[in-house]
């Protein structure tokens, strides 16, 4: 339930009308609840104490802020939509969903509208005569702590659209949510199951009724059905994975003959399936979308060979992290599910390939390239020294292909240890 809560609640963050629809009713609530210091009990003792706060000062003081809050709304959210269309042309249209879910940028949105909709509600109710003295003293009050709000959301807002869209800002989400994916992943690499040791030869293949990629898998509605229909399932499609009707996404083994397979139509409902692929639980689409923005900095028409550089180092620290010990392996809960680990090879060929493809002409990338590689390969992770060393003979190939200056050739080959 608490990956399933987890899930949604990330999808959520990718919706912009999530958050100012919540401000809009904290708003509206905020501006009707102003009444209650006009009752009885909280009156008594209270008209004493508090100013007469003349109906006419709040009205424009309402009027001032609903004209401003929607000035300033409309300004951010055509500056917001600059800096995704900013994102999509100088990084990747695969980091835009990072973009869209920044919180500073939504909280600012929020902010303005709420702020909207709680000054037009409060001058409609105000100019009804439903605010009494104590009311009113309490409206203005929180009139003036909403502009206050206002004016400290939007100092933070407008540090944070001059960066937001920038290359570097990217650069360092698409890295956050990478690392937290493999954070997850190290912690459950098998997603809560068991090691994928079991032979696939007499299981049942079950296939995708939809066209997508694998997003999310339930495993715990996978181990309640296995459980149910005495079934071992073996899932063959990771998070990530593009799902066809050709494509086996698990493996069913009743437990023995006379079991009933009756749960195998219930299995592909664990797999959530839609057209994008998600950071949340597939650390390798963090890896691809950074190789792609290296790719496109390596284009004829961007030629940018500092951004690459930057990637470069950004994957040096997330595979480093990736092979670094775990500390704390959490326990298995689902054992009649068995999981495949994700494949270091596929995962430098992700991140490795269209840099090295792509940089071949340009010793500066080629020589950051093979230190990084040389780098990874130096671990006690064998299967990523062998991923390693297999990219950076590739990339010195490439390099050998595309470069023709021998004194440039000298500083690859001595980069990457292999020197004639």
């Amino acid at each position: 339930m608490g990956e399933q809560l987890r899930f949604f609640l990330n999808r959520l963050r990718q919706r912009l009308w999530i958050k100012p629809l919540l401000f809009c009713v904290l708003s509206i609530a905020a501006a009707l609840l102003a009444q209650l210091a006009d009752t009885v009990p909280i009156r008594i003792g209270f008209e004493r104490l508090i100013p007469d706060v003349n109906q006419d000062s709040i009205e424009d003081l309402l009027k001032i802020s609903a004209a401003s809050m929607l000035v300033i709304a409309t300004l951010s959210v055509s500056s917001m939509v600059a800096a995704y269309a900013s994102a999509g042309n100088t990084a990747t249209p695969r980091a835009l969903t990072l973009i869209i879910a920044d919180d500073v940028s939504q909280n600012a949105l929020s902010t303005f509208i709420g702020v909207f909709i709680f000054s037009i509600v409060a001058l409609v109710a105000l100019m009804n005569g439903v605010y009494g003295k104590s009311g009113r003293f309490l409206l203005l009050s929180l009139t003036l702590m909403s502009l206050a709000v206002v004016i400290v959301t939007f100092v933070r807002w407008v540090d944070k659209i001059a960066r937001l869209g920038r290359m570097g800002n990217v650069i360092d989400k698409v890295e956050a949510a990478t690392a937290k994916a493999m954070q997850d992943r190290r912690a459950f690499p098998y997603l809560r199951g068991m090691p994928a040791t079991l032979s696939r030869e007499q299981a049942t293949a079950l296939y995708a009724g939809k066209v997508g990629y694998v997003q999310w898998i339930d495993t715990g509605k996978l181990q309640s059905c296995a459980q149910e229909h005495k079934l071992r399932i073996i899932v063959a499609a990771l998070p990530g994975t593009f799902a066809t009707p050709d494509r086996p996404i698990a493996y069913v083994l009743p437990d023995d003959r006379g079991a009933d397979p009756a749960g195998i139509a219930s299995i592909e409902k664990a797999f959530v399936i839609d057209q994008d692929r998600l950071f949340g639980h597939d650390p390798r689409f963090g890896l691809v979308v950074l190789s792609e923005i290296a790719s496109r900095a390596l284009s004829p028409a961007v030629n940018d060979p500092g951004t690459a550089i930057d990637i470069i180092g950004t994957l040096v620290r997330l595979f480093l992290y990736w092979s670094a010990p775990c500390e704390a392996q959490q326990e298995v809960g689902c054992d009649r599910i068995f999981v495949p680990e994700l494949s270091v090879n596929d995962m430098f060929d992700d991140a490795f390939t269209a840099i090295a493809r792509d940089g071949a002409p340009m010793v500066e990338v080629q020589v950051r390239l093979q230190k990084a590689l040389q780098t990874l390969a130096a671990g006690d992770d064998t299967a990523m020294r062998l991923a390693a060393l297999r990219h950076a003979r590739s990339a010195l190939a490439r390099a050998e292909q595309a470069i023709a200056f021998p004194a440039d050739l000298e500083l690859i080959r001595r980069a990457a240890k292999m020197a004639d």
